[in-house]
């Protein structure tokens, strides 16, 4: 039974509706779950999941019933990717009573005290602020520790878009960008914000929300601490692998996990100010420059890097 929220606040629990999309893996949407199922008990907190299963041939969708029948399974078309999928789930999430919704990758696995930490935090901002907060919870390597997701900010002015991670670990720091493993956004700001825009096919949506949330307001904070453990993707195999062939790394940057040409430069416009076209040119013209300069006779191809493509 949902409790209502114009209760007091000392007589009810934090209600949160956590939001995830999946496909084809099984295992680490299983693992997710086990673990959110267990810091929101930690964090006394009421919890109602979303999710958003992208036709995962793999039996993800049964498993999650079968494990957790009070999850709610969403039967996507299998081509929805992951912005996509957020926006399905986050549509039918704000249509919940909640404080906060949660949206959290499923390869995210958050430690025991994640949503505690997050909670209070989000409560220490909206008092310092007066007004909403969204908070990005980072997330680590397991075995490094090296922060791996979280929230960014703008290198310069002239690089708009070149984005790197920002982190204490001793306390809150403001952020530009937000990275869309683990946000904890309170309902009022999300009211504010409104959902994810579906134009984005797979990346760009986090990004695009945390720079439209900035724009009417709503600021965005990296929380202090780790909330959890995720793997960076590797760029070995992407556009930005050197050793590639031109037409794969071509044909790579304009497909969905790249940088969609209607994607990119809905995002530009958006958000690249003046010069705009040049920002939505450079991407393209970089992988057709490092291509031929890494095909020049005596040089050798620059090993992929490991970070986030935009």
């Amino acid at each position: 039974m949902v409790e209502p929220l114009d209760q007091p606040a000392a007589t009810r629990r934090t209600r949160i509706v956590a939001v995830l999309t999946c496909f084809n893996r099984k295992a680490l949407t299983l693992a997710c779950l086990e673990a959110l199922t267990c810091t929101a008990g930690r964090a006394g907190a009421e919890l109602e999941v979303i999710l958003v299963d992208d036709a995962s041939p793999d039996g993800t969708a049964a498993a999650v019933r079968e494990r957790f029948p009070w999850v709610a399974v969403i039967a996507g078309s299998g081509s929805l990717f992951w912005n996509r999928g957020m926006h399905q789930g986050f549509a039918l999430a704000l249509e919940r009573p909640a404080d906060f919704y949660l949206w959290l990758n499923d390869d995210t696995h958050l430690v025991p005290d994640a949503l505690r930490s997050l909670l209070a935090q989000a409560a220490a901002l909206r008092h310092s602020h007066r007004s909403p907060v969204i908070v990005v919870g980072a997330t680590a390597e397991r075995d490094s520790g090296r922060v791996s997701y979280g929230g960014r900010v703008a290198g310069s002015r002239w690089r708009p878009f070149n984005y790197h991670l920002v982190h204490d670990p001793a306390r809150p720091v403001p952020c530009e960008a937000i990275e869309g493993n683990c946000v904890l956004i309170p309902h009022d700001a999300a009211m504010r914000v409104g959902n994810l825009d579906p134009v984005f096919e797979h990346a760009m949506g986090d990004t695009d929300y945390g720079l439209r949330a900035r724009r009417l307001g709503v600021p965005a904070y990296v929380a202090a601490g780790v909330v959890g453990h995720c793997s960076p993707n590797p760029l070995g195999g992407s556009y930005f692998d050197t050793s590639l062939p031109l037409a794969r790394r071509w044909k790579l940057i304009r497909g969905r996990k790249g940088l969609p040409v209607r994607s990119w430069l809905h995002f530009c416009r958006r958000h690249g100010g003046a010069a705009w076209p040049l920002h939505f040119a450079w991407p393209y013209a970089k992988v057709l420059l490092t291509s031929v300069r890494a095909a020049m006779p005596g040089r050798r191809p620059a090993a992929a890097a490991t970070v986030r493509p935009h």
